[in-house]
């Protein structure tokens, strides 16, 4: 009777070679995944510059505007946006399990999730850095807001986008100012100006803010004058 053991050893040889191959494949796709992900990584960082540029000369015209009347209102309504806006972003980047050291995402919608929440994050912190008075006006009181900030700011530090780059500085410097992490001892706000340091005080500054409570109840009572008083209709007219 023949023995079978040198068939049974090629075959245990070969299915290592067929072992070995599969791993060596799969080391192929995981680093040819890597190479994508790290390309178009980099092709939105590019893109991200470029935002960052349009971003900075829309706030330099608003610094140069030197009406704090006008710079409240506009800071008003710009920060209610923005937060607005990283807040549905947040949902969207949440439902779809994104993680922020996941691959740059493909589809559509969470890249722009992904986006808005890298940019806005990145310019909330210049308008903070900027005209901190009137953002910790806000901000302060707003536990939402801080909520949501912390969240933006975890996830931009984790994707690579701002790794090495002068925009890490920004969120840094924002993170210190907000009180968001511990001051550093020779931390400076290079943005902050003789006139924020008594803008708070200041009877100009505090007149807005009564002037902007004033609207703010004005507008509140006449949505409900809008609204009317609501019709109760009897139970014997049903």
């Amino acid at each position: 009777m023949p023995r079978c053991y040198p068939l049974v050893t090629m075959w245990s040889v070969s299915a290592g070679i067929l072992a070995l191959a599969a791993v060596a494949l799969c080391s192929a796709d995981s680093d040819a995944q890597r190479l994508r992900h790290d390309s178009n990584l980099e092709i939105y960082k590019r893109l991200f510059e470029t935002k960052r540029k349009d971003q900075l000369s829309a706030l330099k015209n608003l610094v140069e505007l030197n009406d704090i009347n006008q710079q409240y209102k506009i800071i008003d309504i710009m920060l209610k946006g923005l937060f607005k806006v990283l807040e549905d972003s947040r949902q969207i980047l949440v439902a779809a399990n994104m993680r922020p050291d996941d691959p740059f995402p493909l589809d559509d919608k969470i890249k722009e999730a992904y986006s808005h929440v890298v940019e806005n994050t990145a310019f909330f912190g210049d308008v903070a850095l900027r005209f901190p008075r009137i953002v910790h006006h806000y901000y302060d009181r707003n536990a939402d807001w801080g909520g949501l900030l912390r969240w933006g700011l975890n996830f931009c530090n984790q994707t690579g986008v701002f790794t090495g780059g002068a925009h890490q500085h920004v969120l840094t410097l924002m993170s210190q100012e907000l009180g968001i992490t511990e001051k550093s001892p020779d931390f400076i706000n290079p943005y902050r100006t003789e006139r924020d340091d008594v803008l708070h005080t200041a009877e100009a500054f505090q007149k807005i803010l009564r002037e902007e409570e004033k609207r703010r109840r004005k507008e509140e009572k006449r949505k409900e004058i809008r609204k009317g008083p609501r019709i109760s209709r009897s139970r014997s007219e049903l």
